[in-house]
């Protein structure tokens, strides 16, 4: 079932597919936070090395299936199948959207 993500979140999905850590990275505003797997990278550059060390260290496929609201927060739900522990996984990115862009991510089981 394909869901429609708003346009922020959609480009940072599809600069994921790529493993693309620079373009990811343009997804987000400057003062832009990620928290994954226990870590916080604040700004664009850390934001760039964690999908960059990420992507290097996993291969992973990512499928976007559920989308709801959590007060400002937009919550996507997603099923992950890789070669990383624990695959396959359903995770939740809980994403801060300012304009057409990212404030916060939090990835979350």
């Amino acid at each position: 079932m394909a869901i429609e993500l708003p346009k922020a979140i959609a480009t940072y999905f599809a600069a994921d597919e790529k493993n693309n850590a620079d373009e990811v990275s343009r997804c987000f505003v400057e003062t832009a936070f990620v928290k994954d797997e226990g870590n916080t990278y604040l700004g664009r550059d850390e934001i760039r090395d964690w999908k960059y060390n990420s992507s290097k260290k996993y291969e992973y496929t990512v499928e976007p299936f559920e989308i709801t609201t959590d007060g400002r927060r937009t919550v996507v739900t997603s099923h992950l199948t890789g070669n990383f522990p624990g695959s396959p996984v359903d995770l939740r990115y809980f994403f801060v959207i300012d304009g057409d862009l990212i404030q916060e991510l939090e990835i979350t089981t």
